[in-house]
């Protein structure tokens, strides 16, 4: 399966919001950080802008909330157009529920796991599971540097999904540049979320392409 890729929209520029999303038309996904200043120490946005983004990509919307008790604004979330919604498992008290909350708007859930978490808490939610985002930073700020022991855990939880054979995706997100991304696409991660090293770059068209090329070498 190839790799697929989701530019974070967080590292984009925020006074051109229109024509940044245009400058990644050819990504698999759209990522959109929701923090709140609470779960994280950063704030960033709501579903209003993910409502008045919608009209201008056909991208599917992979919404991560970084927010606590995320179980209050699933209904938002999923009617502002996202396609995907991944919450921390660390930020609500009754996951199983949050992700039946998901799956009843009718889109894909997934459950993100803090640097610190290990992938054997997600052992009987797993089946239930669109994707699992492994936090490969912590999490509330871009630009953060790689945690190398996150390439163990990437592994870990790619031989249960494939031990069980679950249809559950990786998702990888945290400080992925082209000098990291093929241990990484090595160890089992199915979608890389880039921030920093697309919409950092002079070229993120460019930049996604090269990056899609260093994938596809595994």
């Amino acid at each position: 399966m190839k790799t697929e890729f989701a530019p974070s929209l967080l590292a984009s520029d925020f006074s051109q919001l229109k024509d940044q999303i245009q400058l990644v038309k050819d990504a698999d996904y759209l990522h959109l950080d929701v923090m709140d200043g609470h779960y994280v120490p950063n704030i960033t946005f709501g579903p209003g802008l993910i409502s008045a983004i919608r009209k201008h990509s056909q991208l599917s919307f992979d919404t991560h909330l970084m927010i606590s008790k995320p179980e209050r604004y699933i209904k938002e979330f999923a009617e502002a157009g996202s396609d995907i919604l991944t919450v921390h498992l660390e930020a609500t008290d009754h996951i199983h529920r949050v992700i039946q909350l998901i799956k009843e708007q009718g889109i894909k859930a997934g459950v993100s796991l803090n640097p610190a978490t290990p992938v054997e808490s997600l052992e009987f939610i797993l089946p239930e599971l669109d994707q699992v985002l492994i936090m490969s930073v912590n999490p509330g700020f871009g630009g953060q540097s790689y945690i190398p022991q996150m390439t163990a855990k990437i592994a870990k939880l790619k031989r249960m999904i494939v031990e069980n054979n679950y249809q559950c995706k990786i998702e990888v997100d945290g400080g992925i540049k082209n000098h990291n991304l093929q241990e990484i696409v090595k160890a089992g991660a199915d979608i890389i979320v880039a921030g920093s090293a697309i919409f950092g770059s002079a070229d993120p068209a460019q930049a996604l392409a090269e990056m899609r090329s260093t994938a596809a070498d595994v």
